[in-house]
């Protein structure tokens, strides 16, 4: 979500200045291009995972802040939610045995975090969104206690003027209205990161974009909320409904959606910046003291604040990020599409699958977006959320096809590839890649198995909210097997 602002208080002036300093950082970020100013170094990853507290029962924790204060560890941070917390796994390279280096701290991160949550008779849930959480506990006294966080709800509440409408429809329907955005922190999330040289940004940034159906697919795990069983991945609907500041008439006249697909293949990076410019009106407006004309002139490396916050509050679902690192710049794609959950291992094989296949695209001597419409994409990518592993989809040389039949015959030969380019070792690429195919084999993925568990229970007599509790609190003994979801007990 960006970094705390120093205040949350913005005046006509702030907001001028602060929309010359984007186009002003604009223009130097294509004058950084024009120079091959970046690292060109390539392969560096990292992944945040978002993850809720919840109680003996399974419902939220709103203790964030004081678990925060008990780990005093860097690498977790509050977010939205008072029940929300992320991971920050520090990056690294995914050569060699990467993959295990990643899951060890994790799960080593966790379990100090699990130890100091039970001090507060909680624990904490990968899941994509809690199916214990009712409309009482997304309002705003469960914001959590951040300025960034509250400037942030200011902005977008003032910029949509009204109510923001939720209208969900899958296998059942849930309709309601917030006056804030707490409700997107049911949105609980996993992003893959991959550092690209800016010449092979645009391949990269098109690879994700054409898979993102099969993966959000395969990775899906948030099929409730509010009681309702709605799409495999409802986390994309709310997210997309839960901060759309567009009025209907702005919707009549084609504005773009903050939390956006996209609407094109690109060529380079400063295509999408320059549409975050173009399309979007600043949000947060928090002014920097850096000058990136001077900074630039003087031969040094700005950080394009302005620009860089800016980015931050256009969701869209693969992410340009511009950053500094050892006074050099670097791009990465942030893959933003997936769950958090069911277990480490899953996040990990998710990961596996997504950074070899992109990369195996990306490097091919004809690739799939001159052969794939962008709307086939967009419509690949809402049928992934809606319909999970049951999703069809189009792909070239395949026309209409089933998700399964098209990760089993096509991505996951792709994906295997990708790896071995990284140099990731074929006993880890085995092992994981081998959990994609166990969930395709098994039509089990982290939403069928929610599905699945809550059905029988209702079979046997319970009611929807006792069944969701008695499933969540499965999921959470099971979570902490590492073992992966589609060889869960229980479906």
């Amino acid at each position: 979500m960006g970094k705390d602002l120093a205040h949350a208080v913005f005046s006509p002036d702030d907001r001028v200045r602060f929309r010359h300093k984007v186009r002003r950082g604009l223009d130097v970020l294509g004058g950084l291009l024009d120079a091959e100013m970046f690292d060109t170094g390539t392969g560096m990853t990292g992944l945040e995972i978002e993850m809720n507290l919840v109680d003996a029962d399974a419902g939220p924790v709103m203790r964030n802040a004081e678990l925060l204060a008990d780990l005093a560890d860097t690498r977790f941070q509050a977010e939205l939610g008072r029940f929300n917390i992320e991971l920050n796994v520090p990056p690294r390279q995914i050569t060699a045995d990467g993959f295990g280096a990643f899951e060890k701290d994790i799960l080593d991160a966790l379990r100090t975090a699990e130890e100091r949550a039970g001090k507060a008779d909680s624990r904490l849930a990968l899941i994509g969104m809690l199916p214990t959480l009712t409309p009482e506990h997304l309002v705003l006294d469960n914001l959590s206690d951040s300025e960034r966080f509250r400037a942030l709800n200011d902005e977008i509440v003032a910029a949509r003027g009204e109510q923001f409408p939720v209208d969900i429809r899958g296998a059942e329907r849930l309709s309601g209205a917030s006056r804030t955005i707490v409700p997107e922190s049911a949105c609980t999330s996993t992003q893959f990161h991959l550092q690209v040289s800016p010449e092979c940004f645009a391949r990269y940034w098109n690879a994700s974009q054409a898979v993102a159906g099969p993966q959000v697919a395969l990775g899906a795990n948030a099929p409730f909320l509010h009681g309702r069983r709605l799409w495999a991945e409802t986390r994309i609907a709310l997210f997309e409904q839960a901060t759309d500041t567009r009025p209907d008439e702005l919707k009549a006249q084609g504005v773009r959606p903050r939390v956006w697909f996209g609407e094109r293949w690109i060529t380079s990076v400063f295509d999408l910046y320059e549409e975050n410019v173009t399309f979007f009106p600043p949000l947060l407006p928090f002014l920097s003291e850096e000058d990136p004309d001077d900074v630039w002139a003087a031969g040094g490396v700005p950080r394009l604040a302005e620009l860089c916050m800016h980015n931050g509050t256009v969701y869209r679902w693969n992410r340009p990020v511009y950053d500094v690192m050892d006074g050099k710049p670097h791009l990465r794609v942030e893959n933003r599409v997936l769950p958090s959950g069911p277990t480490v291992v899953d996040l990990l094989a998710n990961a596996a699958f997504y950074f070899g296949v992109v990369r195996r695209l990306a490097e091919a001597e004809r690739p799939v977006w001159s052969r794939l419409d962008f709307g086939a994409a967009a419509a690949n990518f809402r049928a992934g959320a809606r319909d999970g592993l049951d999703a069809a989809m189009r792909w070239p040389g395949a026309g209409e096809v089933g998700v399964v039949e098209l990760v089993l015959d096509t991505l996951l030969p792709l994906a295997y590839e990708g790896l071995d380019r990284f140099g990731v070792y074929p006993v880890e690429r085995d092992r994981l890649l081998g959990v994609i195919e166990g969930r395709c084999r098994t039509g089990r993925n982290g939403s069928a198995w929610q599905t699945s568990v809550v059905a029988a229970a209702e079979r046997r007599g319970l009611s929807r909210d006792a069944a969701l509790r008695e499933m969540t609190r499965l999921y959470l003994d099971l979570q902490n097997s590492n073992e992966p979801v589609h060889t869960w007990p229980g479906f």
